[in-house]
């Protein structure tokens, strides 16, 4: 997948002269958490989230910052928090250097940047334009369509072992001498030793996850820490 095939087209934006009661007003109404915010060339400048919306006078939940603070960060961080708790227009609020991505952007990257940036939305670009925003939600639904069954064709008991083992190929946690695989008529026989649970989970997910597969019977049996064992 890539970013064109997950993202939400055609977002709302807003622009650095919106009024921020407009842009609140916007995102409650398409439930949004976050617009991007374009110039008049239509690039994007920055991004308004609900996080830089939590601290405003009207509600009276602006910092207060003690004397020997504002004696320690100036007055120029006093002055650039009162703009930010107390202005109207949009472009005093929004996050700047924002963090975007391209139409064929691997969703994988995506996924990375988000997780890296800490950010819940990405705003997607296509020659410089914003054509698409990705966000958490957008990504549950993607995991959700791809989780949806879907036909597959009949899978005889040997096909189904041999796709098992090319998906247990390169996992460093599959020990083949340790574990017995059997396959008939769509189910799937585990059988052996593992080391611990988890491995035995595992390999019963990825049995069942295997096309053609009716049932997985796990027989697999685990060797446990032993704890406080002595010689003597």
């Amino acid at each position: 997948m890539i970013a064109r095939n997950v993202m939400s087209p055609a977002p709302l934006t807003v622009t650095p002269e919106t009024r921020v009661a407009a842009a609140i007003s916007k995102m409650a109404e398409a439930r949004v958490s976050g617009l991007p915010i374009v110039d008049e060339g239509g690039e994007v400048v920055g991004m308004l989230t609900e996080g830089d919306l939590l601290r405003r006078s009207e509600t009276g939940t602006e910092k207060h910052r003690s004397r020997w603070l504002e004696v320690l960060f100036g007055s120029s961080h006093s002055a650039a928090e009162y703009v930010r708790t107390h202005s109207q227009r949009v472009g005093d609020l929004m996050m700047g250097n924002v963090v975007t991505v391209a139409e064929d952007t691997p969703l994988e990257e995506v996924v990375s940047i988000m997780e890296r940036e800490n950010i819940k939305r990405v705003p997607v670009l296509r020659d410089r334009k914003l054509t698409g925003m990705i966000s958490r939600f957008d990504l549950l639904r993607a995991l959700a369509g791809a989780l949806q069954p879907r036909g597959v064709p009949e899978a005889g008991d040997e096909a189904i072992h041999k796709a098992l083992l090319s998906e247990l190929d390169d996992k460093d946690w599959f020990r083949p001498r340790d574990i017995s695989i059997t396959v008939k008529d769509g189910v799937v026989t585990l059988s052996g030793v593992a080391l611990d649970s988890l491995i035995r989970t595992a390999l019963r997910v990825a049995a069942e996850n295997i096309p053609g597969v009716n049932k997985v019977e796990n027989e697999i049996q685990t060797l446990e820490p032993v704890v406080g064992f002595s010689i003597g």
